[in-house]
């Protein structure tokens, strides 16, 4: 008999994700027959951006995710910039480029130590390693032994990359310097030598502990180059322009079919739309390009279970991330698994460590960082980048000098999409049909496989109806008796958008 089984929450630090999984037998192996994403988290930033001024967006939609603020003010700036119908210069495109680069490394190894290598080594019977499931911990002595303590060195490591981006962004998170045409910083020599020495810290780290981490992880775990496939779909916006125009991108643009590497193509953004059938929000005349959609909650409705929208480019399902990324900038066909999106992160990691240095050399400190952006009357603009996690857009549009619409379609929503139109699974939902579960209790194989695409909720708002029959507990505060109490509501059944929360 088929058994439904529920992760809820799934993700360790940013957000809430909950997976239902149906598991029965099939040809003598017990595996995931069925799947269903589900964001548990009301997306509505656009909202928030209707008739302010078209400057605000980088600093409004950066406060989405504390993860990856860099990538959002990089998308918003870009569409400004097409709005407004000015390019950044040198300086300015550069050290965009390198605030958000070292906010990539950061991402990288925190997804990596701190996010996904849980799932697999046996740590310590104390937080964060417990509580955890027993199953499957195959690491070698020596390696399970050495993530262990490359886990703490990982958030120190974590700690410089964000000082490295603060030295061009005057801040990490949210660093206020972006605006339309360019950065707000003034360039100095001094900050150049700052940023090479966190840099060199880091490339080492980098090359001698991350990147044969994961390769020892891939050896311990070589089955899971054949987990998690899914559509074998990829596709990237690029990012890192070395040109003005914007066209000559360090991570490249394009997109795959069924996991045909030689069979590249080129994107075209106007392919992109957005499906709300399974979603709760309101569906007006089917799927929309971005640039026409909307975001009005429906809540109930048939049919749907996600807070997010399931993005489509054509009719298809698209992986987005390191994967995409890698596979578009150096051609290698790592395969479409849960061990080659790892490899892949690692991989863009060393490229980036490699790459920054050339652009170092090429900024003028004592030049101009920014072009005067007069603000325009009416316009619009995209802005199409890349998040750690993958593809990121910002669509803008303004009017009377004002935000007259605003849509941002983020990389989870690619990935953790919910089912289309036509009744398509989203990637993730298709990644874990066939992944093998050996034990129903303790389903980590599942986990593997979602957490292999870093999944990111924290770009919402949450949305809580208790439901009736509540009931709210008093829970006093360990950290001194003149607090006030907790509140924890208990919610008599489990609906898809209610959870137990503690405030």
């Amino acid at each position: 008999m088929p058994t439904i089984k529920t992760i809820d929450p799934v993700t360790r630090l940013e957000g809430h994700l909950k997976i239902e999984v149906t598991v029965d037998l099939v040809n003598g192996v017990q595996q995931v027959v069925d799947a269903r994403a589900t964001g548990t988290l009301f997306r509505g930033f656009e909202n928030m951006l209707i008739n302010r001024h078209p400057w605000d967006a980088q600093h409004v939609t950066q406060r989405i995710c504390g993860v990856c603020p860099v990538s959002h003010a990089t998308a918003a700036v870009l569409a400004a910039d097409a709005a407004a119908k000015v390019t950044a210069p040198t300086n300015g495109r550069i050290m965009r480029n390198l605030i958000l680069a070292a906010n990539f490394i950061q991402s990288h190894i925190l997804h990596f130590y701190h996010l996904a290598a849980l799932d697999y080594v046996d740590g310590p019977a104390m937080p964060p390693w417990q509580p955890s499931w027993a199953a499957d911990k195959r690491l070698p002595a020596a390696t399970n032994t050495a993530l262990v303590n490359h886990y703490v060195a990982a958030l120190a490591m974590r700690r410089k990359a964000h000082e490295m981006g603060a030295v061009f962004g005057g801040r990490m998170p949210d660093p206020p310097v972006f605006i339309a045409g360019g950065v707000t910083a003034p360039l100095t020599a001094a900050m150049v030598t700052k940023y090479r020495s966190y840099l060199t810290e880091l490339t080492t780290f980098v090359n001698s502990t991350y990147a044969p981490d994961v390769q020892a992880l891939g050896a311990a775990y070589s089955d899971y180059g054949a987990i998690g496939r899914g559509y074998g779909n990829l596709l990237a916006y690029g990012v890192f322009p070395q040109d003005a125009a914007g066209t000559n991108l360090t991570l490249k643009r394009g997109y795959i079919l069924n996991g045909n590497v030689a069979g590249k193509q080129t994107l075209d953004p106007n392919q992109i739309t957005e499906h709300v059938t399974s979603s709760w929000y309101q569906a007006i005349d089917g799927p929309k390009p971005p640039r026409a959609g909307s975001t009005h909650a429906q809540y109930p409705k048939t049919g749907a279970y996600s807070w997010l929208k399931a993005p489509r480019y054509g009719s298809n399902p698209m992986e987005v991330g390191a994967l995409a990324r890698m596979t578009m900038t150096d051609g290698k066909n790592r395969g479409v698994s849960v061990l080659a999106r790892h490899i892949a992160r690692a991989d863009e990691t060393v490229l980036l460590a490699q790459a920054i240095p050339t652009w170092l050399n090429q900024l003028a400190p004592g030049q101009p960082t920014i072009v005067n952006a007069p603000v325009p009357a009416t316009g619009e603009g995209v802005g199409l980048t890349e998040a750690p996690r993958g593809a990121l857009g910002h669509w803008t549009m303004v009017g009377g000098s004002k935000l007259s619409a605003y849509q941002i379609v983020t990389p989870t929503c690619w990935n953790a999409s919910p089912r289309d139109g036509i009744g398509q699974r989203g990637p993730i939902e298709q990644a874990l049909i066939g992944t093998p579960v050996n034990n129903l209790d303790e389903p980590i194989e599942v986990l593997r496989v979602i957490h292999s695409f870093d999944p990111c909720l924290s770009c919402a708002v949450h949305v809580a109806r208790p439901e009736e029959g509540a009931r709210i507990f008093a829970v006093p505060h360990v950290h001194g008796e003149d607090e006030s109490p907790a509140v924890t509501h208990c919610h008599g059944d489990e609906h898809d958008h209610t959870h137990d929360h503690t405030h």
